[in-house]
Order: C-alpha cells, then structure tokens, then sequence
C-alpha cells in the first residue's frame, strides 16, 4: 500500500491516507512464481550494481533471502549502500567486503572485482534513468549507460549467467534513455554470442514508487498541496511494482536465454491522468490536476515490443521473449560523449538500428 501524506508537521486534517497498490495498477499484482526459481541462486556469488538503487537493493534483499554463498553489492552512492546494508543486516555499518564501493567508468576498479571476487552470477542495475536530464547531457548517458555496461561485460567473461536490466523505452526507442538501453542490449546479446554463459537482458514498465517515478513525483506533489503535474491528458504508460520488477529480473536468470530479452505482460498501459485523479480522490484537501505538455524524447504511448520483434511466451505465460540482435563493441568507440549534443543523439540513433553482423557459415 502506498501512504499519500508523511510530513511530520503535517496539520492534523492531512491523515495518512493508504492507496492499495492494485487500485493504481487497475489489476492484480502478478506473481510469476519466484519461490519455484530462486533456489538456482543459493550458493552462487551474486553480484548486484546499482545495489543502492530502487530496483537494486530491493533485488539484494531477495536474492539475501535465497542463501547465496556470497551476495556483493556494488555502487558508486555511498548513502546508498549505507540504507540496503541496514535493511539486510539491521547494522549498516559498511564495514563488511560484501559492500564495494566503485563507479562503473573506472574499468580497473570494476575489473578487480570481478578478478578478486569472481562472481558467477551478474544482476547490471546500474545506470542513469532520468529522462530529461539525459536529453540535455548524452554524453553522461553514453558514459554510464553504455560504456559503463560495456565494462562490465567485458569484465564478466566466464560468469554463469548476466542480466542487464533495460527498459520498455528500448523498444522503438526516440530518447536518449531508449537509445542507450537498447545499445546495452545489443552489447549483451553480442556477449552471449561471442563467449560461454548466458547473457541476456529485461525490460521493464515504469516502476512505481521507485525513485523519481510517476508516482514518487505524484506523492510529492500532494505533501506539497499540488498541483499534480501531468505532460499530456492521452499519455499511457505500462506500470509495474518494484516486487513484480524484481521477480521478472530473478526469473530471468533461471530461464531466459543467451541474447534474448525477457518482456513481462503487465496489462493495459495506465493513463497518467487517470493514474492522478485516482490520487487525488484519496487526499483529504482538493488536489489540481494540470498538464504541461510532453517533454523531448517522451512518448504519448509506450510500447513493449520494436519493429519485427516477436512475442513468444515458451516458458511463462506471462513473460515473453524477443531476440535481440548483437552489436560488435568496436561500433561504439567512436562516440564522443563531451562533442556536439545533437550530433551524439543522431549517432545513438544509428547504432540502435544498425545491422547487426553477418555469422559466417562453417
């Protein structure tokens, strides 16, 4: 459930108001049967980046829960890794080796964890997500989205299986956010089909109540009186809660396959503004509804699956599998991530729709 109102100087008629998650959703949580899968994790060393994040540490905590050998939390946000140690452990003292503390574009500190703690399973979470901020720095977005998950890939050869973690923006992408999500897809199919292990990526829906999401920024903005700030009255986006987003990922491990990327049904797109006067029907005080019309690189409707993708559901009704097409690393070394902002986005754009290579035949 979600509580509206928190402020603890709140005056008396602004109650706590709790929102049912499902009532948001406009259907039922989906559960794709984790307790079934998760044992594939016990005794492994699992590393997680971006441990510190939304999707991250909620991923450790039920990756803790399946008794791994060795659980490693990686992240750059010191804060961060101070708060998911604490929910684990009830300590958060940080000194403990399963807490490392490194940014993903010093490629020889991610290449000493990987050399010293040799994980055989990789959860890549880490990365940049705001969408108007990397509209406006690209450059960053190359930076840590791409190159950062290119690090990380090179540096996990000989692991069991990686995930990387994308988002429905991927699909069709038109922003800088899809652009390099689905850059860092073909680089993960392209390490599935170069080496041992199975690489394979997962998109997610919006997530609601992570971190600067629709709802988080919803949730503020009636603390604050309002109003509540919506892009465009037709705007549709596919919402998920953070334990369906971190299920699918989990589920991803045990059954995806080498250069697919893993898509979980999630029902009907929400409309954002119906989304908001639900919300506003539970604050206590009259909440304004008003729109600001949409932002560069945001889409009215988003979509699940690109051009020519297909949706095949061989393992799990509810989750369907695409393949991806694999990007050599070497297509990317020429971006210029501190050159011409308009330059690098039309870049982007072409390598998400470059052919990938042609296999020779044996």
């Amino acid at each position: 459930m979600l509580v509206l109102y928190d402020r603890g100087r709140a005056p008396p008629k602004l109650n706590p108001v709790e929102v049912q998650l499902t009532d948001l959703l406009g259907r039922r949580q989906i559960d794709t049967g984790l307790s079934a899968i998760a044992g594939h994790l016990t005794g492994k060393r699992v590393l997680v980046t971006g441990a510190g994040g939304s999707i991250g540490s909620e991923l450790c905590r039920q990756i803790h829960r399946a008794a791994p050998a060795e659980l490693i939390m990686l992240d750059r946000d010191e804060s961060a890794l101070h708060a998911v140690q604490l929910s684990l452990d009830g300590r958060g003292l940080l000194d403990d080796p399963s807490v490392l503390l490194a940014d993903l574009r010093d490629a020889t500190a991610v290449r000493a964890v990987f050399r010293d703690r040799r994980p055989q399973v990789v959860f890549h979470a880490a990365a940049l997500k705001h969408l108007p901020l990397l509209e406006r720095f690209p450059g960053e977005a190359v930076a840590v989205n791409i190159r950062g998950t290119l690090t990380v890939l090179e540096a996990s050869a000989g692991v069991e299986r990686f995930v990387n973690i994308s988002t429905d923006k991927a699909a069709n992408p038109c922003c800088v956010l899809g652009y390099t999500k689905r850059i860092t897809e073909r680089l993960t199919a392209h390490t599935a089909a170069a080496g041992a292990g199975t690489f394979l990526s997962v998109r997610f829906g919006n997530v609601l109540g992570s971190r600067g999401s629709v709802l988080t920024t919803f949730r503020a903005q009636i603390a604050a009186g309002g109003p509540l700030v919506v892009t465009h009255p037709d705007v549709t986006r596919y919402l998920m809660t953070t334990r369906e987003a971190v299920h699918l990922v989990i589920q991803a491990a045990a059954i995806g396959g080498g250069g697919e990327a893993l898509v979980l049904q999630m029902g009907e797109p929400v409309r954002i503004a119906e989304l908001a006067r639900r919300l506003a029907r539970h604050a206590p005080v009259p909440i304004e509804i008003v729109y600001s019309g949409l932002r560069p690189g945001e889409k009215l409707r988003e979509e699940l699956f690109g051009a020519g993708e297909v949706d095949r559901r061989p393992r799990h009704p509810l989750i369907s599998h695409v393949q991806v097409p694999p990007l050599d690393p070497t297509a990317i070394r020429f971006l210029d991530g501190h050159g011409d902002a308009g330059t690098l986005i039309t870049q982007l754009a072409r390598l998400c729709d470059m052919p990938a290579p042609v296999q020779a035949s044996g």
